[in-house]
């Protein structure tokens, strides 16, 4: 008959949604944009089924929390990512000089994202 049942697509999603934390636990830049792919795939592939059996309805409940999760996981890691760059562009950066000998604020990372360090 036809593809995989609802229940089979949202088990793949869940194993997704765990492998792309793996993934970027381990900074495999690779395999997780590969399971970012395979996730959009799937999310098209899954229509907003109003009739969920209960058990359906918990699968995906558990798959949402997952995917929040993954998601603060992101977004604390760049919020790391760019403190980071902000930090070390401090410690680069040489310190300047206006016209009334005031010391002016380079702008962050410049040197260290051009890869003049």
């Amino acid at each position: 008959m036809g593809g995989p049942s609802l229940r089979e697509q949202l088990q793949r999603l869940l194993t997704v949604i765990l492998r792309e934390r793996e993934c970027a636990r381990g900074l495999d830049m690779e395999e997780l944009q590969a399971a970012s792919r395979e996730k959009e795939e799937l999310l098209a592939i899954i229509a907003p089924a109003g009739d969920m059996s209960p058990e359906d309805r918990t699968l995906a409940e558990t798959i949402r929390a997952e995917n929040r999760r993954n998601a603060y996981l992101f977004w604390a890691t760049l919020t790391w990512v760019r403190e980071s760059m902000e930090f070390f562009g401090r410690q680069v950066s040489a310190v300047s000089y206006g016209a009334h000998g005031r010391a002016l604020c380079p702008r962050h990372g410049g040197r260290l994202l051009s890869g003049k360090v």
